[in-house]
């Protein structure tokens, strides 16, 4: 057996809690209280333990008791490896474990002996027979518990406080609730199952007790903690029955949805049934009868099953934030989690490290695990080196609850545990909900080719539903009369709601979180934005923006940034991280809250922004936050993250979800390491308002620019995003100004739609004395998609079209030769590119010219490939790059250089 608390450990533990009990005992939790009290310990019937000598407790008695304090210590420990939590795998446990009397140097003969360690559970002295019934209906039953991983006694305390109360008396109307919701979940997928032979469904049969688990959820948060809000995630298992169960999803468009019909909106792609997401309200009753609305949310998941999990707790920080002011009772993140994606999948382990950290915290998701007990065709013990799937959250202190999916009352009481345990700590909890899957990974596959022992246990086994009805009836709780009322109601919903959506001739996209302010449909995507502002009120903010307070100590480094900063200014000079926070400021003057997260942003990769400044006693200041609007609260927060790229970028991307009038940005290192996050670029940032017509402001911001620095700190892979675009989805740009710059975080904010807006920011160019800009650029200016060059165009010979850093260097070797004959023209918007723009502008080159695209990146990277597609119909255009590689760059920076110097001389010398 397990012997880490066994008798010589606990000794020590409990002489310590002894010599604490002499010298308060209202220090101790009260069961020591009365054990200590009880058992008279030390005093008149026993000896004495003498720890200097290792002499212990003569007594035959006094031995037996710690013998049964050492029992209970590990009924309670492992006491859920010995319980019926699982409905299809009997006495299934790691083999070292055992509660064997013998092992704990007790025997039957001991049974009907009196123990103060009764005390310990609430049950006072009593014999040793009274206690093991007690932990074995306590800790062994259908709902088991993981918890003395955490290392908080008050934790450990308050949980079995509540585990020991009263067990919840349910009231017949809610046992007939539950039962109805067991009756819609099994009746839904077998109308399915008939209706529609063979399609995908994935049922939710063998766990179809979550249904009545939402329900109380709702009900019970509502009633006890005036809960408003649910925002859940969730992957494909079950969500058809949980959208029209509990969300009310209409059926006859679920039953559309399986007749294949063509999208009427040919705007939008759309997606498979099983992904998308829906709102909805609830009204919920309370104990006094009065009505109330909970709103309730499921975002919309692709198959990328653990990829919503930062999505759903960053929708929720961002309705914390700027809807509740903070309150974290109004709204809970729940995630539905499988059992072979939760161990699997590393952004389970990101997400939980977002739990606790400032910028992050949600006040605890609900963690629920709609167990199968196998992946799609491999097994648990195939698919993870852990006994349980939820032993990850071990790793953060969580508690942890199995509970058997077919015990409905069970399943009751765990998630009125979860709720009391996050409102009360507002932390997350775990509830393992173990049942099975009645088919294969989808109803079209097979599960009998690689497990026809478990699949041919699960065929002959009742459904939940008439496991229920049977203990209701045998309980008098129901009869047949009101089986016959639920079963027929449902089933002529079902047939009424089948026929109904025969006669529905499209399918439609639901209009998922959008909001009435803003515009799905841009049809002038090149419309100009109205992004000025006077001098003086740029003025007044980079006075606020760039002024240490006098009375606080700064490093000197600090002070001197700060103070070029002013007299930069005052020359009427702004460089790209001035432009940056003035841009910032500006929006918090107009209205706007801002949020930037990412790894190390507060200061800056490069040594650049500094919003975030500390003083020498790390006293923290965001000086912008001095800027006040007139008619509204605003704020702008900074928050260095974790070194994560996949979890943080899809907290952002829910957070931008969730509020549309805060500035979202999130920050890479470098751009390289966006591609850390890809599942989020791909399946929702590049393609969620086309999948599920959600309108995301999300800005990414991705330092690219080769300056010799090897493979990893060189290129954003622009190539990557361009192949991302169709249908103007993305804004992509690679600004060369500062005040570009600044307009276009303007631009983003006033546009009367939301999209997602991918930057290319500099690194070297953050420090070039030629990328400057004026305060007037920033007053009267505007955002420019395209730049043409001010030289006379009646001399060009030559155009080089280019976007980013380039263009500096290109500009340098120009002015060096004197070269008057080549224009520079910048592609600023790199998409929606804006051909017209583009045709006006070579409009006024008159001369026979050649025309070329120069860039950094390989000739199989960068832009090349995009430029060639959507320009070679107007132009005939030619190349200058790197040869085509594997690698974005090279390692050697001798070797760079070269490779550099011939882009830019051949620039300038190019033979067709």
């Amino acid at each position: 057996m397990n012997d880490s608390y066994s008798f010589l450990n606990d000794i020590h533990i409990i002489e310590y809690l002894y010599n604490q009990y002499k010298i308060n005992p209202n220090s101790l939790d009260p069961s020591w209280r009365y054990f200590f009290s009880g058992f008279n310990f030390g005093k008149e019937n026993y000896e004495k333990i003498n720890i200097q000598s290792n002499k212990f407790i003569s007594s035959l008695n006094i031995k037996k008791e710690f013998f049964v304090l050492n029992l209970i210590h590990s009924y309670k420990e492992i006491g859920h490896y010995f319980g019926k939590i699982n409905p299809i795998k009997k006495n299934i446990k790691p083999n070292d474990y055992s509660l064997d009397l013998k092992n704990f140097g007790l025997s039957n003969k001991d049974l009907d002996i009196n123990f103060e360690a009764g005390n310990l559970i609430k049950l006072g002295k009593t014999s040793l027979r009274n206690i093991i019934n007690y932990l074995n209906n306590t800790y062994c039953g259908s709902l088991g518990i993981e918890y003395l991983h955490i290392t908080n006694p008050e934790k450990i305390n308050w949980i079995e406080k509540w585990i020991y109360k009263k067990k919840n008396n349910f009231s017949s109307e809610e046992k007939k609730f539950f039962l109805k919701k067991l009756n819609e979940a099994v009746k839904f997928e077998n109308f399915l199952h008939n209706k529609f032979v063979g399609k995908k469904r994935f049922s939710i049969e063998g766990n179809e007790s979550i249904l009545p688990m939402l329900e109380d959820m709702v009900k019970y948060s509502y009633n006890n903690y005036f809960t408003e809000e649910f925002i859940i995630g969730m992957s494909h298992r079950g969500r058809l029955n949980i959208l029209t169960n509990f969300f009310g999803k209409d059926l006859s468009n679920i039953f559309n949805e399986f007749q294949d019909k063509e999208y009427e909106d040919k705007s939008f792609s759309g997606d498979v049934k099983y992904h998308l997401g829906y709102s909805s309200e609830k009204n919920i009753y309370d104990t006094n009868g009065n009505r109330g609305n909970i709103k309730i949310y499921l975002l919309p998941n692709p198959s990328h099953l653990e990829s919503v999990n930062p999505i759903v707790i960053g929708m929720t920080r961002a309705k914390i934030d700027y809807l509740y002011k903070k309150n974290l009772d109004k709204i809970i993140p729940v995630i539905i989690h499988g059992d072979a994606s939760i161990s699997g999948q590393g952004i389970v382990y990101e997400a939980l490290q977002l739990s606790k950290l400032k910028g992050y915290q949600t006040g605890g998701a609900i963690h629920i695990i709609i167990n199968n007990q196998i992946g799609f065709t491999t097994n648990e013990f195939e698919s993870r080196s852990t006994w349980y799937c939820t032993d990850i959250a071990k790793t953060f202190s969580i508690p942890i609850l199995h509970v058997n999916a077919e015990s409905i009352e069970s399943v009751i009481r765990s998630i009125r545990f979860a709720i009391d345990f996050r409102m009360y700590y507002k932390e997350d909890v775990f509830i393992d909900l173990i049942g099975y899957r009645k088919y294969g990974h989808n109803e079209g596959d097979e599960p009998r080719f690689t497990q026809p022992i478990l699949y041919k246990e699960i065929s002959n086994r009742s459904n939940c539903y008439d496991l229920y009805k049977e203990k209701l009836i045998r309980n008098n709780i129901i009869n047949n009369t009101f089986l016959k009322k639920i079963e027929e109601e449902y089933i002529q919903i079902l047939n009424k709601k089948y026929k109904e959506s025969k006669n529905i001739k499209w399918n439609y996209l639901n209009n998922f979180l959008l909001d009435d302010k803003y515009s799905i449909f841009n049809n002038d995507i090149f419309q100009k934005i109205d992004t000025k502002l006077s001098v003086d009120i740029i003025k007044y903010i980079s006075k606020i923006a760039f002024t240490l307070p006098k009375e606080k100590n700064f490093f000197k480094k600090t002070k001197k940034i700060f103070q070029k900063r002013l007299e930069m200014i005052e020359n009427n000079q702004v460089d790209w991280s001035m432009a940056e926070i003035l841009a910032y400021g500006s929006l918090l003057y107009d209205g706007f809250c801002i949020r930037l997260s990412g790894e190390d942003v507060a200061r800056g990769t490069f040594s650049q922004r500094h919003i975030v400044v500390k003083t020498e006693e790390e006293e923290e200041l965001i000086l912008l936050n001095k800027i006040e609007n007139n008619s509204k609260p605003v704020k702008i927060e900074i928050y260095n993250s974790p070194l994560s790229e996949y979890g943080v970028l899809g907290f952002d991307y829910g957070y931008a979800m969730g509020n549309h009038n805060t500035l979202t940005l999130w920050e890479a290192q470098f751009g390289d390491f966006s591609n850390g996050a890809q599942i989020i670029i791909d399946q929702y940032i590049s393609s969620g308002e086309s999948k599920w017509k959600i309108q995301n402001g999300i800005v990414l911001l991705l330092p690219h620019g080769y300056e010799g620095q090897g493979p990893e700190h060189s290129s954003a892979r622009i190539e990557r995003y361009v192949q991302l675009c169709a249908k103007n989805n993305l804004f992509i740009v690679n600004c060369t100004s500062p005040d570009n710059f600044y307009h276009l975080l303007r631009r983003h904010m006033k546009l009367k739609f939301r999209k997602p807006l991918i930057v290319f920011t500099p690194k070297s160019l953050l420090r070039n004395k030629n990328c400057l800009s004026s305060i007037k650029d920033l007053s009267n200016g505007g955002f420019q998609e395209i730049i043409d060059d001010t030289i006379n165009a009646n001399k060009v010979k030559r155009i080089i079209f280019c976007s980013g850093k380039i263009y500096y260097e290109l500009l340098n070797k120009r002015e060096t030769i004197r070269n008057n004959n080549t224009a520079l023209i910048r592609i600023e918007q790199i998409y929606p590119l804006n051909i017209n723009n583009i045709k006006r502008i070579l409009n006024k080159y008159k001369n026979n010219i050649d025309i070329i695209w120069v860039q950094e990146e390989p000739e199989n990277m960068g832009l090349w490939s995009f430029i060639l597609r959507k320009l070679r119909n107007i132009i005939k255009i030619k190349l200058i790059s790197p040869n085509e590689s594997s690698s974005p760059s090279v390692g050697s920076y001798n070797e760079f250089l070269k490779i550099h110097y011939k882009i830019i001389e051949k620039s300038f010398n190019f033979k067709n």
